[in-house]
C-alpha cells in the first residue's frame, strides 16, 4: 500500500510538471514573438531618427514600442509567478521526499538491529521452533525469508528516494536561477520602458509645435473616414437593392407562373369567370430584408455560411502588420474619432490581400487613394488607403489574392491599410474575425 501511495504521488508530481512545462513553453514563445516585434520597431524607429525631426511616425512607433514593452513585462511577470509556483511545489516535494527518506531509513535501521540480534543460525532456529505448533513454526520460517527480501527492497527504496530527492533539489536550484535571471530581465525592461516614455514625451513636445498641421491632418483623416463610410454604405445599398430587385423579379415571375397554372386549372374545372379571374391574380410579394436579399441565391448563401464558419480564422489583409488603431471610438490630439474598422501598419509597398473568396463590387477613388469592396454573401469587406489596385468591379477573387498595394503617407511616413467588415449594412469589429498572428 505504501508503495502504491508513493507511485501515485510521483505520477501527480509528473503531471503538474508537464502542465507547467507546456505553460512555460507558451510564455517563452509569446516573449520571443514580442522580442522580434520590438526589434523590428527599433530598426524602424532608428530609420525615422535619421530625419532629425520628430514625426507622427516616430510617435506611433514609440506608442507601439511602449505597448509591446508593457506586454513583455506582463509576460515576464507571468513567467515569474509560474516559477514561484514551481519553486513552492518543488520545495514541498523535497520536504515530502526528505520525510519519506527519513522514515525509510528509520524502518531500515530497525530491521538492521533486528537482523543483528538474530543473525546466528541458532537464534533463527530458536525463533522458528519457539512456535506453539507446526503451523506457527512454518509461518515464522516464511517471515524470516520475507523479512530478508523486504530489507533488500527497503534498501532499494532508500536509494531510489535519494536519487529522486537529488533530482528535485537540482530542479529547484535551476528554477531559482531562472527566476533570478527573469527578475534581472524584468528590471532592464522597466528601465527601457522608462526611457521610451521619456522619449515619447520629448517627441510629443516637439510635435506640439506642429499642432496646427497635426490637427489639419486629423481633420483630413476624419473627412476621408466619412467618405469611406459613405462609399461603403452606398455600395452596400446598391448591392442590396440590386439583389432585392433580382429576387423580387424572380418571385413575381414565379407568382405569375403559379397564377397562370391556377387559372388554367380553374377553367378545366369549369369554374365561373370570377373564380378564374381570382385564381389568375398573382400572390403579393413580401419585401425581403438586406440579409435575405444578399443571400437569395444558393451560391451566395453557401459563401455566406463559409465566411461565417471562418470567424477567428480569416487571414490578415496584409501578410505582416500591427494594429495601430483599434475598432471603435477614440480621441487623438483632442479630436474625437470613431473607427468603423481597424488600421494596420505594415511594410512599405505591402500587398493588400482578400481575406476570403468573393466578388469585387466596387473600386473607389478616395482623395487620391483607392478602396476595394468585396462581397462574401451578406458580408462586405473594405480595403482602403491603397496606392494602386489590380482588380476590377465584378471580378471574382480567391482568399489571399492580391487586390493592390498599400499607400505610404508622405507626412507620417507610415504604410497603413484601413480594413472594415460590414454585414448587410451593419458595421462589425473585424479584429474578432481575423486569425491571431
Amino acid at each position: 500500500m505504501k508503495f502504491i501511495k508513493v507511485l501515485l504521488f510521483a505520477i501527480s508530481v509528473l503531471g503538474v510538471v508537464q502542465v507547467h512545462a507546456q505553460s512555460s513553453a507558451e510564455l517563452k514563445r509569446r516573449k520571443e514573438k514580442l522580442n522580434n516585434e520590438l526589434a523590428d520597431l527599433n530598426r524602424e524607429y532608428e530609420e525615422t531618427r535619421k530625419n532629425k525631426k520628430a514625426t507622427i511616425k516616430q510617435l506611433n512607433i514609440l506608442k507601439a514600442q511602449i505597448a509591446l514593452r508593457e506586454e513583455k513585462i506582463t509576460t515576464v511577470n507571468s513567467e515569474i509567478r509560474q516559477l514561484n509556483g514551481q519553486i513552492n511545489e518543488n520545495t514541498n516535494t523535497v520536504h515530502t521526499l526528505q520525510g519519506q527518506l527519513d522514515q525509510l531509513k528509520k524502518e531500515y535501521a530497525a530491521m538492521v538491529v533486528f537482523a543483528y540480534h538474530n543473525q546466528s543460525a541458532y537464534n533463527k532456529m530458536m525463533f522458528v521452533f519457539a512456535g506453539k505448533d507446526f503451523n506457527q513454526a512454518y509461518k515464522r520460517l516464511k517471515y524470516l525469508q520475507q523479512f530478508g527480501t523486504y530489507r533488500e527492497r527497503q534498501a532499494a527504496s532508500i536509494q531510489g528516494t535519494q536519487k529522486e530527492l537529488h533530482v528535485k533539489i537540482n530542479q529547484l536550484d535551476r528554477t531559482k536561477n531562472e527566476k533570478s535571471n527573469l527578475l534581472e530581465e524584468q528590471q532592464k525592461e522597466r528601465e527601457t520602458l522608462g526611457k521610451e516614455r521619456n522619449t515619447q514625451t520629448a517627441v510629443v513636445n516637439d510635435l506640439s509645435k506642429q499642432e496646427g498641421t497635426l490637427k489639419k491632418q486629423q481633420r483630413t483623416l476624419m473627412a476621408q473616414r466619412r467618405q469611406i463610410d459613405r462609399q461603403i454604405q452606398n455600395a452596400i445599398a446598391r448591392e442590396v437593392e440590386a439583389a432585392r430587385r433580382k429576387a423580387e423579379a424572380e418571385a413575381r415571375a414565379e407568382a405569375a407562373r403559379r397564377a397562370a397554372l391556377a387559372a388554367e386549372k380553374a377553367r378545366a374545372e369549369n369554374k365561373s369567370a370570377a373564380e378564374i379571374a381570382e385564381a389568375a391574380k398573382p400572390k403579393p410579394i413580401t419585401r425581403s430584408t438586406a440579409t435575405e436579399a444578399l443571400t437569395a441565391t444558393p451560391e451566395a448563401a453557401k459563401l455566406n455560411n463559409d465566411f461565417m464558419g471562418n470567424r477567428g480564422l480569416l487571414p490578415w489583409p496584409v501578410a505582416t502588420g500591427q494594429i495601430i488603431q483599434d475598432f471603435g471610438p477614440y480621441v487623438s490630439d483632442g479630436i474625437r474619432n470613431d473607427n468603423h474598422g481597424i488600421d494596420i501598419r505594415t511594410s512599405s509597398g505591402a500587398a493588400a490581400r482578400a481575406v476570403f473568396e468573393g466578388t469585387v463590387i466596387s473600386v473607389n477613388d478616395i482623395s487620391g487613394s483607392y478602396m476595394v469592396l468585396l462581397r462574401h454573401g451578406s458580408y462586405i469587406t473594405a480595403y482602403a488607403n491603397l496606392r494602386s489596385v489590380s482588380v476590377s468591379a465584378g471580378q471574382k477573387v480567391n482568399t489571399r489574392q492580391t487586390l493592390g498595394s498599400v499607400a505610404t503617407d508622405p507626412f507620417t511616413g507610415e504604410t497603413v491599410i484601413h480594413f472594415e467588415l460590414n454585414k448587410a449594412g451593419a458595421i462589425v469589429n473585424p479584429k474578432t474575425w481575423l486569425a491571431s498572428q
